[in-house]
């Protein structure tokens, strides 16, 4: 059509990839704040716009429910986790690996800790935020596999690669879950770290990458 140009055309750039996740992460923490203030079923989805400062019509653009809109700050722990495992080289078990590796991004805001804490114990009871929440470990297990697959020179399809996989996502998403239920303050770090040593050497006590993962029995 005449004079209509790339120039001319109104509205904002695109957001980067970068930008959007900022975003979808300031609207995680400000619907988490309100799930804690006021309870998950007393808030909605006008309140979280507000307080995030956004429409209503993009607080929907970004996230389908009103729970969903926890999932950026419940990925974060997931992702660490993952991002522990594929430093992890083999020449130690696992565990060990953990033990000494794992950690939060180093961008992760003081008040972040408090906020997946809560979430977390949210997500124990709560069958919305509950969905979520095995949803996001649910988008993880096939990059464990990945990683594992690699280890241990395996097809990442290979059902003793997926039931580790499986294994190592519930022992994770547990060990979270019972810090989080436990202690009632921000994730700290060190003993965190220990509970997830803990629970994943009950899986794999003692393998490492020369090893090839037997069997139980």
């Amino acid at each position: 059509m005449a004079g209509t140009t790339a120039g001319s055309r109104r509205g904002r750039p695109p957001m980067s990839e970068s930008s959007r996740e900022r975003l979808q992460l300031e609207i995680s923490r400000a619907a988490v704040r309100l799930f804690r203030s006021r309870g998950i079923a007393a808030t909605t989805g006008e309140q979280i716009a507000e307080a995030a400062g956004i429409s209503v019509r993009t607080l929907w653009r970004y996230f389908r429910t009103k729970e969903a809109c926890a999932e950026p700050l419940l990925a974060m722990t997931v992702d660490a986790y993952v991002a522990a495992l594929r430093r992890w080289t083999g020449e130690v078990s696992l565990a060990d690996h953990l033990r000494r590796t794992y950690q939060l991004p180093p961008d992760v805001a003081v008040d972040d800790g408090l906020l997946v804490s809560d979430l977390v114990r949210m997500a124990v009871t709560d069958p919305g935020l509950r969905a979520v929440w095995l949803v996001v470990h649910d988008r993880a297990e096939p990059v464990l596999a990945a990683v594992l697959a690699q280890r241990f020179g395996l097809d990442p399809g290979a059902l003793e690669i997926r039931v580790r996989a499986a294994a190592i996502n519930a022992a994770q998403r547990l060990a979270h879950e019972e810090m989080a239920v436990s202690i009632g303050r921000p994730i700290a770090l060190v003993p965190h770290r220990e509970r997830l040593a803990r629970a994943v050497g009950s899986v794999f006590e003692g393998i490492v990458t020369s090893t090839v993962p037997k069997e139980p029995g």
